[in-house]
């Protein structure tokens, strides 16, 4: 991934705040919706979710993800060549006395202020989705996988 495409990757994901999250549940594929926030450091993304929610069960059951980042669609941009990021990535719970915790809650509340009354709800917790590898399309024939190593490099480094 050249510096050019590692930009593109990184634009992305800070200009959208919603990602597809795909789980398994009982032994079948699952997508939901969930708001992201980027973990510092390239560390991964950081999600915000009930105990009550499908997901948050399936991610405590088989910590193997998926999450699809699609940048917004217009009307000039077929929706083949919409530029998105697929992750693949093991999602832990990120509890308030893991190292992480302070930082990951602060990046969430960040991208999402509105949130703040959800962390004093007993439910709700953090997960952070470690990636360990990406696809990313920037368009037609513009399509490039990247490591796990390199996603900290490009995004912890600021790109």
């Amino acid at each position: 991934m050249n510096a050019i495409q590692a930009q593109a990757m990184r634009q992305l994901l800070e200009r959208q705040d919603v990602a597809a999250l795909g789980t398994l549940h009982n032994g079948e594929p699952f997508v939901s919706m969930v708001p992201y926030a980027l973990a510092p450091d390239g560390q991964g993304f950081v999600i915000h979710v009930s105990r009550l929610a499908t997901h948050t069960k399936d991610m405590e059951t088989h910590p193997g993800v998926s999450l699809l980042v699609m940048d917004e669609r217009t009307p000039e941009v077929p929706p083949q060549a919409l530029p998105r990021v697929t992750v693949q990535g093991q999602a832990q719970p990120c509890a308030p006395d893991a190292p992480l915790y302070a930082a990951a809650k602060e990046a969430y509340l960040s991208r999402f202020p509105n949130s703040q009354e959800m962390f004093g709800f007993a439910d709700f917790s953090l997960f952070v989705i470690e990636p360990r590898s990406l696809r990313v399309v920037g368009g037609f024939a513009q399509a490039w996988s990247v490591t796990a190593a390199d996603f900290v490099r490009f995004m912890g480094e600021g790109g």
